[in-house]
């Protein structure tokens, strides 16, 4: 659904985005990681025909980008960060502004902006002067807009910027919903935990470069030498580490914890049920016993990527 080929962008003697090869499916909620700076706005105002790139190819729904910009248009969806609203203007008006700007049908168009204010939690706001939201508010009523029209894809800058927790929790669960409804997302961050949960897929950008892609659960199977992480914990751990230790060093890699010990496990499911039964049989009290996954910030470090929150 969004795929570039060998995309460049200069500025000057800067280059923002370096040889990028970027493949998104549809319906995936995609997450371009990377520091201020790795060239995650470039590449998103290319994708949205806001600018050319130096060179390079740009699709998005099979539309090329470059040659065909009107049509890329009809279906996608582009929030940047920081976007500016009509302070003058009530919310359900300055939906209702762009609703006719995107050719929504006026017959349905009233039930249309209720639906978007309802889908980011503003329904309460409906007659509240723009300008006199809150950045996190303005955040939400300017994604009401971008989903206005119900875009095939959509390209959201930064759009967890300046959210409460609350907020982020009902953004990640509508990009969910959205992504569940086939919709292909891209969305952007600097923070790692603001991705973690609301995506399928991610990249990781520095410096221009795009260092890994793909879904993560693949990208976590690629970088985890097929290894597990399991975490034994005992009640009176210190009276039984030892013995927890001469069961678990010839399986791999210890480390100790708070009560606990974790093991770099290479067994399959049926060997850690093996494993925790004979732990027990041994008298072991056992507290708790589990897989640690590794995530997104895990992956960062595996593959060496600096300066992300």
């Amino acid at each position: 659904m969004i795929m570039t080929t060998d995309m460049r962008v200069d500025y000057e003697d800067v280059t923002a985005v370096e040889d990028l090869n970027l493949r998104i499916e549809p319906g995936e909620v995609y997450g371009l990681i990377g520091p201020n700076g790795a060239g995650k706005t470039s590449t998103i105002r290319v994708l949205a025909t806001l600018q050319r790139p130096t060179y390079g190819e740009v699709s998005v729904g099979g539309i090329d980008a470059l040659e065909n910009p009107r049509d890329v248009h009809r279906i996608l969806g582009y929030m940047p960060d920081l976007p500016p609203v009509y302070e003058d203007l009530k919310c359900w008006e300055f939906l209702d502004l762009f609703a006719g700007t995107y050719f929504v049908d006026r017959r349905n168009r009233t039930t249309r902006v209720d639906e978007c204010l309802s889908l980011v939690n503003l329904q309460g706001k409906r007659d509240a002067m723009a300008g006199t939201l809150s950045r996190g508010m303005t955040q939400r009523l300017v994604l009401a807009k971008t989903i206005l029209p119900d875009p095939k894809v959509l390209l959201l800058d930064e759009p967890a910027s300046g959210l409460d927790p609350n907020a982020r929790i009902e953004l990640r669960d509508l990009l969910k919903m959205l992504g569940e409804q086939g919709k292909t997302i891209l969305v952007s961050s600097h923070i790692l935990t603001e991705l973690q949960e609301m995506c399928t897929s991610i990249g990781i950008m520095e410096r221009g470069r795009l260092l890994e892609s793909g879904r993560i659960d693949a990208i976590i199977d690629r970088l985890s030498d097929r290894k597990r992480l399991l975490i034994v914990e005992l009640l009176d751990f210190a009276a039984h580490e030892g013995a927890l230790r001469a069961e678990l060093e010839p399986l791999g890699l210890i480390e100790p914890l708070k009560d606990s010990i974790a093991v770099a496990f290479s067994g399959d499911d049926r060997a850690a049920v093996e494993l925790l039964r004979s732990l027990v049989e041994k008298g072991l009290p056992v507290k708790s016993f589990k897989e640690q996954k590794m995530g997104v910030e895990d992956i960062m470090k595996k593959i060496g990527a600096r300066e992300v929150s």
